[in-house]
């Protein structure tokens, strides 16, 4: 009899035990899914709410990675742009329209570097450096008083996407335009940086026209212009291009020139290095800088050239472009002897 009741006694702490253990995992189950629902509820929330305060759009793609570094879509001002009224053909000297105006350049190639400073010499204009991106938002951090940031899309460390991303991301520099630096033209390319935040775009080669434009558009109000120069044709280099992107001054063309044969005179050596160890990426981007270089400087033919031998190198089986970096090698030759007659 007492067995019986012990064994009744037992089975019923193991039924109300079991009991318990039921409604406590039930009751646990029902606070974390109201947490995971009210989460939900907030992020639909942010997603459906529209512009925020002020002048932002804050329609967010889902966080997006690249590498290591996890990342947001950028936040955009819209930023008032005026008109640009016609105008003749700018020179140099136009540019001292925008005395008073700071402008930080994100560019990693010395010479593209030097093509700008000495667009705006003695334009009053403030101009500070930045190498790759990492270097510009390093220089924000420390002060953030600029009006206009010129960003090469292509460089080492943090590239102009990346670091263009960053700056909208951070409501203290929402005053600033971003300008795209870069050759290329695709109409992907250009979607890509104005999504990554990027106002306007300029094409490499620089264009003194399209330059002032954006200028003016983003840091004037009144249709005040200067007179405009026309520029002198030379030689066979095509002096008229060069001249134009260096606003007319000869002697800063000339320094060009001379930076130009010094950093690619044995530019065919390097790529035919570059090319047989299977560097074709290294040698994609020098002649992407190449390009852009020789069109600055007015050397259209080998600048098409190339174009050509960038397509070609993509072939590594069939090495078909042997043929065109010989031809490359060839009109460099033309080239610096032209320059060096040129500048003596």
């Amino acid at each position: 009899m007492i067995e019986e009741y012990l064994y009744e006694m037992i089975t019923l702490v193991v039924i109300l035990t079991s009991l318990l253990l039921y409604f406590l995992l039930i009751t646990q189950f029902k606070q974390e899914n109201k947490k995971v629902l009210e989460t939900i509820h907030l992020s639909e929330s942010y997603e459906l709410s529209g512009e925020e305060e002020g002048s932002f759009d804050t329609t967010s793609p889902p966080f997006e990675k690249e590498g290591t570094t996890v990342h947001t879509s950028p936040r955009k001002k819209k930023i008032k742009k005026v008109k640009v009224p016609a105008h003749g053909k700018i020179h140099k000297e136009n540019f001292k329209d925008f005395s008073g105006i700071k402008i930080l350049v994100a560019e990693d190639n010395i010479i593209n570097q030097e093509v700008i400073r000495g667009l705006l010499a003695d334009s009053g204009i403030q101009i500070t450096m930045a190498d790759n991106g990492q270097v510009a938002l390093d220089i924000l951090e420390k002060n953030a008083d600029f009006d206009i940031i010129l960003m090469d899309v292509h460089m080492p460390i943090v590239d102009g996407f990346q670091a263009t991303r960053r700056i909208r991301a951070d409501s203290k520099y929402e005053h600033i335009i971003v300008v795209a630096l870069s050759g290329d033209t695709a109409a992907d390319d250009i979607t890509k940086m104005k999504t990554s935040g990027m106002e306007e775009y300029l094409e490499k080669p620089l264009r003194m026209d399209a330059f002032y434009d954006i200028l003016y558009a983003y840091t004037k109000e009144e249709s005040q212009l200067s007179e405009f120069v026309e520029v002198i044709m030379t030689k066979e280099l095509n002096g008229d291009q060069g001249l134009h992107v260096c606003g007319g001054d000869d002697e800063f063309y000339k320094d060009i020139l001379h930076e130009f044969i010094q950093s690619y005179t044995n530019s065919p050596q390097k790529l035919s290095d570059l090319l047989d160890r299977n560097k074709t990426y290294l040698a994609d981007s020098m002649l992407l800088d190449f390009i852009g270089i020789t069109a600055n400087i007015g050397a259209l033919n080998i600048s098409k050239i190339a174009l050509e031998l960038k397509k070609a190198i993509k072939d590594t089986e069939e090495k078909s472009y042997s043929i065109i970096l010989e031809e490359y090698k060839l009109h460099l030759e033309i080239l610096v002897r032209d320059i060096k007659e040129y500048i003596q």
